[in-house]
């Protein structure tokens, strides 16, 4: 059975950083592509970054783009999301996602099989 735990939130002023952290067993974790979304109450689950199964290349949105890295250690089996110059509309839950399609969909919510229980973001302004 998957489990994805994420580590890491907590509250940061802004203009703060923050690292996420994803670890994932019962899983073997080269076969999964890997992302992280987000949700703020009120809104729908947002995608920020994903990888390439291979690792190769990473997905971010828009506006995280230059600001947040994503990033592995395989021999951890662990997904990092590095976030830098967080501002208040960052504040959300933050979850780990993994799917092991041939033809993954990086940034369509539905298409992750395996979900972590989320960490809060909160950043004040």
């Amino acid at each position: 059975q998957v489990q994805l735990v994420e580590s890491g939130g907590g509250l940061v002023q802004a203009g703060g950083s923050l690292r996420l952290s994803c670890v994932a067993s019962g899983c073997t974790f080269s076969m999964y592509v890997f992302c992280w979304f987000r949700q703020a109450p009120g809104n729908e689950r947002e995608f920020v970054a994903a990888f390439r199964r291979s690792g190769s290349r990473t997905y971010y949105a828009d506006s995280v783009q230059g600001l947040f890295t994503m990033s592995r250690d395989n021999a951890k089996n662990t997904v990092y999301l590095q976030m830098n110059s967080l501002e208040p509309e960052d504040t959300a839950v933050y979850y780990c996602a993994a799917q092991k399609r041939i033809l993954p969909r990086y940034n369509d919510f539905s298409a992750y099989d395996e979900w972590g229980q989320g960490t809060q973001v909160t950043v004040s302004s």
